[in-house]
């Protein structure tokens, strides 16, 4: 098994292949990334010229963000290990009328056969997920072009991402199933940044996004003891 290849888990995996025929079910258990979906767009947008792009997606999954970006003009590339959550996004991109070029293979061998050939590279909610976050921010660090942008999302390990993500989301609301998120792997925005800047990008903004259990809405915000964003660019 090659460095890259170790670098996924396989239970992880499997746990996102179960959830793949509901992924673009707006009421369904990915309800949660489809209500997300919209603020993590125009942070994105917000920060880079997606018109005509080159952009790829990583952990793109069932492709929620890989579609937006390809609607906001972007020539997406969108990469993932499980193998029914990409069969999904390439029938539902067809089904749309999209072309985005979906492929199963890890960051790091992406990035070892096209190192900085992308505009941007967005990674989103998928560090949480893998043995080595930090390799990750690496490959995608090496695929962006110098001066490119790259922007990641994760949860914090915060007491109040347990209590909230953890607790709240998966077993008390039941927006999750359970065994989603592993505390453990949630990643602090001091460790993420340490990891991009050893990575040769240059932190430009963390953005918390925040959920309103009331009005059932994310929105962006100060507090990143949850869920936050955060926006880099290449050196």
């Amino acid at each position: 098994m090659s460095q890259s290849q170790a670098n996924v888990d396989l239970n992880e995996v499997a746990k996102f292949d179960a959830l793949a025929s509901s992924w673009w079910d707006l009421e369904g258990q990915s309800k949660p990334l489809h209500d997300l979906n919209p603020i993590r767009l125009a942070y994105i947008a917000d920060r880079t010229s997606l018109d005509n792009a080159n952009v790829i997606d990583v952990g793109c999954g069932g492709g929620i963000l890989s579609e937006a970006l390809a609607k906001s003009g972007a020539n997406v590339t969108g990469i993932d290990m499980g193998e029914m959550p990409l069969n999904i996004a390439k029938l539902h991109a067809l089904e749309a009328g999209l072309t985005i070029n979906y492929q199963q293979i890890t960051a790091e061998e992406m990035a070892g056969q096209h190192p900085e050939q992308y505009d941007a590279v967005t990674c989103l909610e998928m560090l949480e997920h893998v043995p080595d976050p930090a390799s990750i921010i690496q490959a995608c660090a090496d695929m962006v072009k110098p001066g490119g942008d790259v922007f990641f999302s994760t949860l914090n390990r915060h007491p109040k991402a347990y209590l909230l993500a953890v607790l709240g989301a998966e077993y008390v609301m039941k927006m999750l199933p359970k065994g989603t998120h592993d505390y453990k792997r949630f990643i602090r925005p001091a460790e993420l940044s340490a990891w991009c800047r050893h990575a040769g990008l240059k932190v430009k903004d963390i953005t918390g996004m925040n959920y309103n259990p009331l009005t059932r809405q994310f929105s962006l915000g100060n507090d990143v003891k949850v869920n936050y964003l955060i926006h880099c660019k290449k050196i």
